[in-house]
């Protein structure tokens, strides 16, 4: 045993000395300092990771104490002394490989952040219960959050562990077979599973300074004076910016450019997470402390704090000489008035939904280090390293061939991660020092800052004849879009579009606003806007069953799209065959069930909407049979990188060298833009494929002789440029490049009314890697879940209120009934093998098919999100 010693940053600290992984450890800490806190910034071990110190409430930073599994941001570290604390390193070789092969091959591992986690608590877990039963893993488990996999087959991970720790069965190996259809694990899984793949925030370089934000008090403020003179005088401190330091442009968007990245003297704030000063310091604590010590005098003002305030008369603008109003979509076809006043039977009804936090498991970060010649390396954790390096230059007034991007594959985003968040402010400091800075929020200062799902206040009218099939529908949607344009224009504009659902209706008129107030922003969240639509039509269509006497499944085989219908816009629907399908598919469950609800949705593949959608990729042959695939969007758990190897692998026939690479960087030049809408697959597939057809051929041509092409790159494009923005009047042509279908039963214990399961039944064209694709549908239905019943970022005045991991309303392992899915294949003639994308269409018909099942139950209809008053169906 060998003995280590550390030293605190701030004077000599308290002495603590105690076991680390069967090695005798002494470091010395600050008040309040925590375990993780020790573990990572002074005994450099990032296995363990921080996600929402200090609350310990969502398991990331488990560690093992004298065999007890602990959350280590919770706990201080002088709480520890004389105790055995052991890591993800300090587990036997062959409990690592038992885990970190069960976890990969169970396709327990998405983004991967919460999953080191996990696998410690699985370690405690059998130890001291050799044989749990399913339903006592999720009870052990109940700390933790995952927010990417439903937590289905983390616990199929567990139970595969422990059968295998019994001795019952062997331990798989991992597939070989990367082609496509295959289960083929995520690249890296066993290394996700034991915290050995870095994120931004495991990252160090030498020299490194540490960032830290003074953010505003207040909503709606002028901010009159910004002191940081104590700041500045902290010892430790390297510099303090604020908006007099920007040497380029002060806002930046991914449509309008109107974030700032500081708030100057004499403007007036618009949220509580605008930014007015950036501090660089010698550790994350020093850099805390000068950022606290920043004065600021404020005028403060009335907020504005909902859209229909915002939207009066006389309400303050939001943005001095711009209307509160960002946006509007609007198109109609056909003669609404006269198409309901001949119907048989008519529905009103207004449903409002609430605003949801991402709660992506790792907090936003970014390290920049400067280069020679006044350039930058961005480390980002973005969803589009091109968009960041775009703004980035405009921000720090550089030319692209200064600012270099390079993607670390993030901890989940769920659409929060398209804006900037740190970069802008992480820049500066390096620039401005001559040093690296890394710059990582807090789980506080992340809520604040990044944007959420739009809460809407929807009002429906809606019609059919006297057989059932609808004739007509009005809509009118309103969206709290917050502070600040993210994408909140794309994301009405996407609501409206898909407010019919998918339904055949031959007259249609809506109109969709967003609103600018004084709350957080609002912008892309998995489902973007399609869901809250959906919430409102589904149940009008179970309505208008109940009128005509037709129950909820009759109601839809009477009246979803088919090919050659259109869809809500105008589009012309083709290759729309899996929809009906995804109905056929759960009919013996919805009926076999006595109390079920039911609801279909259609989510859009491609951003589409008269933008075009582009896919780029390489593959560079390298020394050795090293090969290097490189594309432009972003791994942020959805399995991309190693879709992308089985695609490769399938066109070429080559098998994946052990030592290749999947890299995403700006120097690569492969622009794709924002890793959004579903698309990804879709089009970075399409693009490998092009890349692999062009090796293929050159390998031909050289005899099968791979070494022969050495050196030489082969690069892949797609691209779909013929869609349309909706509203031109009876335009047929395409709003989108494709669309993703789904069918989904909610079932109900008959006597409590409790979720027995959901089974969900999705079109996605050609499952590329099925045990990704399940594991993608399951992650999203958990969130609709959540979107249904539990989750809400509650608002006062502008301010997050009880906005911790636990007061949020994500659903815990033991609170999420099972999830089955029914994988329907019906091949997509624009998706690499057939493929549709699936990330987002999971969840859009969850919530109206609980509120459908609640109604079967008790007769009620719900009309307004979360339903949290039937929270409790779903604890197991």
């Amino acid at each position: 045993m060998s003995a280590v010693e550390t030293r605190a940053g701030d004077g000599d600290g308290t002495a603590v000395s105690f076991d680390l992984n069967g090695t005798a450890v002494t470091v010395r800490v600050v008040e309040g300092e925590s375990l993780l806190e020790s573990l990572r910034e002074r005994l450099g071990v990032t296995t363990v990771k921080d996600a929402c110190s200090p609350q310990g409430q969502c398991g990331a930073c488990v560690v093992l104490v004298n065999g007890q599994a602990v959350t280590s941001c919770a706990l201080p570290t002088t709480k520890i002394a004389g105790r055995r604390v052991v890591t993800h390193a300090g587990l036997p070789e062959a409990e690592r490989t038992l885990y970190a092969r069960a976890y990969a091959v169970a396709g327990a591992v998405q983004c991967g952040f919460c999953t080191p986690g996990f696998v410690l608590r699985t370690a405690a877990l059998l130890a001291r219960h050799p044989r749990p039963t399913r339903a006592e893993l999720a009870r052990g488990a109940g700390l933790h959050l995952c927010r990417c996999t439903g937590y289905t087959k983390i616990l199929d991970a567990m139970e595969l562990a422990a059968s295998c720790r019994r001795g019952e069965r062997a331990l798989p190996p991992l597939p070989e077979d990367a082609g496509v259809g295959r289960s083929y694990p995520k690249l890296h899984a066993e290394r996700y599973a034991l915290g050995e793949e870095a994120y931004v925030d495991d990252l160090a370089v030498s020299g490194m300074l540490h960032g830290a934000l003074r953010l505003c008090d207040h909503p709606r403020a002028v901010v009159r004076r910004i002191d940081t003179a104590r700041a500045a005088a902290l010892p430790g401190v390297a510099c303090v910016l604020t908006a007099v330091d920007v040497v380029g442009a002060r806002r930046y968007g991914l449509i309008e450019q109107d974030w700032p990245s500081f708030v100057a003297e004499g403007e007036t704030s618009a949220m509580v997470g605008d930014v007015l000063a950036a501090v660089a310091a010698v550790d994350r604590r020093t850099a805390r402390r000068a950022a606290a010590l920043v004065e600021v005098e404020y005028e403060v003002l009335p907020p504005v704090t909902s859209a229909r305030a915002a939207l009066a008369a006389d309400a303050p603008r939001v943005h001095a000489g711009r209307s509160n109003v960002l946006a509007r979509t609007r198109y109609a076809r056909g003669d609404v008035a006269a198409a309901l006043a001949a119907s048989a039977h008519v529905v009103r009804e207004r449903f409002t939904t609430q605003c949801i936090e991402h709660l992506y498991l790792e907090p936003e970060s970014c390290l920049v280090a400067p280069e020679a010649g006044g350039g930058v390396h961005v480390w980002s954790q973005g969803q589009g390293v091109y968009d960041d390096r775009r703004q980035l230059c405009r921000a720090l007034d550089l030319p692209e061939a200064a600012v270099r991007v390079t993607l670390v594959p993030n901890g989940g985003a769920f659409g929060g991660k398209e804006d900037l968040s740190v970069q802008v402010q992480a820049a500066m400091l390096a620039l401005r020092t001559g040093r690296p800075v890394k710059l990582t929020l807090s789980r506080d200062e992340s809520v604040r800052m990044h944007p959420k799902r739009h809460p809407f206040e929807l009002a429906y009218e809606v019609g059919c004849d006297a057989t059932g099939r609808l004739t007509a529908l009005r809509a009118t949607l309103v969206a709290d879009t917050g502070a600040y344009a993210s994408v909140g224009a794309k994301v009405v504009e996407r609501a409206a579009g898909h407010a019919c659902g998918p339904y055949r209706l031959p007259a249609v008129a809506v109109e969709a606003l967003a609103v600018f107030t004084n709350n957080p922003p609002n912008g892309a969240m998995r489902g973007f806007g399609v869901n809250q639509a959906a919430f409102a039509v589904e149940q009008l269509v179970d309505m208008l069953g109940e009128r005509c006497g037709l129950d909820p499944y009759q109601m839809r085989e009477r009246n979803l799209l088919c090919d050659g219908d259109r869809f809500g816009p105008g589009q012309r629907m083709a290759h729309a065959a899996g929809l009906l399908r995804t109905l056929a598919a759960v009919k013996e469950v919805y009926y076999g069930a006595k109390v079920a609800g039911l609801a279909c949705g259609i989510k859009n593949v491609g951003i589409g909407n008269g933008m075009t959608d582009v896919g780029r990729a390489r593959i560079d042959l390298l020394p050795a049979g090293r090969v290097r695939l490189c594309h432009g969007m972003t791994e942020m758990g959805q399995g991309l990188h190693t879709v992308a190897i089985q695609i490769f692998c399938e066109e070429t026939g080559l098998p994946w060298p052990a030592d290749g690479t999947v890299e995403v960087s700006t120097d690569a030049d492969l622009d794709c833009g924002m890793t959004t809408a579903s698309r990804a697959t879709v089009l970075v597939g399409n693009a490998l494929v092009d890349a692999a057809q062009k090796l293929r051929q050159a390998l031909a041509a050289e005899g099968g002789v791979l070494a022969a092409l050495e050196g030489r790159s082969f690069r892949g494009e797609f691209a779909c440029d013929w869609t349309v923005k909706p509203g031109g009047p009876g335009d047929l042509r395409p709003t989108h490049l494709s669309f993703g279908f789904a069918t989904q039963v909610v079932v109900l214990d008959e006597a409590s009314g409790k979720i027995q399961k959901v089974v969900a039944a999705h079109d996605v064209g050609r499952a590329l890697n099925p045990a990704l694709v399940e594991g993608q549908i399951q992650g999203s239905v958990h969130m609709g879940l959540g979107y249904a019943l539990s989750e809400e970022l509650r608002l006062e005045g502008g301010h997050p209120v009880d906005a911790t991991m636990r007061k949020l309303g994500v659903l815990r392992p033991h609170e999420t009934p099972d999830i089955e899915v029914v994988l329907v294949e019906e091949p997509d003639p624009h998706g690499p093998h057939g493929a549709r994308g699936v990330g987002e269409i999971g969840l859009v018909p969850t919530a109206p098919a609980v509120a459908a099942a609640l109604h079967r139950f008790d007769g009620r209809r719900r009309t307004s999100l979360p339903m949290r008053d039937n929270y409790e169906k779903v604890r197991r």
